[in-house]
């Protein structure tokens, strides 16, 4: 029989997941919660029934989602068998799985697909087998989102080099970043912005700095990555690699 720790939100699914669980037999719902901090607390404590696997919704009460939550257990708790469930489509939780790390001893479906505690149960058997599913759905949509950030331009960037940009393409000086940012010294901003514009490829069409800066925007604010000709005009590369006008600029009349 699997040992489960159970975490779902919603207060009238809970209890009857649970009882349909425990009817099958091949369960014993351990523990049951709300939250990714009350199941995380749970696996840490020192007691037992310490759980064999866990049953956790992606959407669930507090600042942790049941991603960030199974990232957090697993840390402690490596490779605990997870089944995660869902009918939440956000791109967040699949960029959360996605960079999870998450390989073995899971599955991901739609709660759509597996209503029944009948049909939860081989998902938890697998995941404590060590095997893996994931529904071909949401294969498609974590991919979707890969593609997707693989495009945007701030993928290329460190997250403090992402919150320099952001705040870069609001107009704010040097200054004003190293002042929100904690930073003493302006110059740290400078050596972010240099790395910010060779990700970018702008330190390959310009040495002028506002130059770069105005490019630097105008590429955050495209959510894409443009390059520019000898003219100064922006140019974007389509599905099939060509360079073509980058019609945002040109209906705004910017040219940098």
């Amino acid at each position: 029989m699997i040992k489960l720790l159970l975490v779902e939100d919603n207060l009238k699914l809970r209890p009857a997941l649970k009882q349909g669980l425990n009817a099958t037999q091949e369960i014993e719902v351990v523990h049951d919660c709300g939250s990714g901090e009350a199941a995380l607390s749970f696996c840490l404590g020192t007691g037992d029934p310490r759980p064999a696997a866990v049953l956790m919704d992606v959407q669930l009460e507090g600042e942790l989602n049941g991603i960030q939550s199974a990232v957090a257990i697993r840390r402690e708790f490596p490779r605990m068998p997870i089944v995660f469930y869902s009918i939440q489509d956000d791109d967040s939780y699949y960029r959360d799985f996605r960079g999870s790390g998450i390989l073995s001893h899971y599955a991901y479906v739609r709660k759509s697909n597996y209503l029944l505690p009948t049909m939860i149960v081989p998902l938890l058997r697998d995941a404590v087998a060590g095997r893996s599913f994931i529904d071909t759905e949401i294969e498609a949509r974590v991919q979707e989102v890969r593609h997707k950030d693989a495009q945007s331009p701030l993928s290329l960037l460190e997250p403090n080099e992402q919150a320099v940009a952001k705040m870069l393409a609001t107009g704010m000086t040097n200054e004003q970043i190293a002042t929100r940012m904690g930073f003493r010294d302006k110059r740290t901003i400078s050596r972010t912005n240099g790395m910010i514009y060779t990700a970018w490829g702008l330190n390959d069409t310009t040495t002028d700095e506002k130059v770069a800066r105005t490019r630097a925007t105008l590429i955050l604010r495209a959510g894409r990555l443009l390059e520019w000709d000898d003219d100064g005009n922006p140019l974007m590369r389509d599905e099939r690699g060509k360079k073509v006008p980058w019609e945002c600029a040109h209906s705004h009349g910017v040219h940098p």
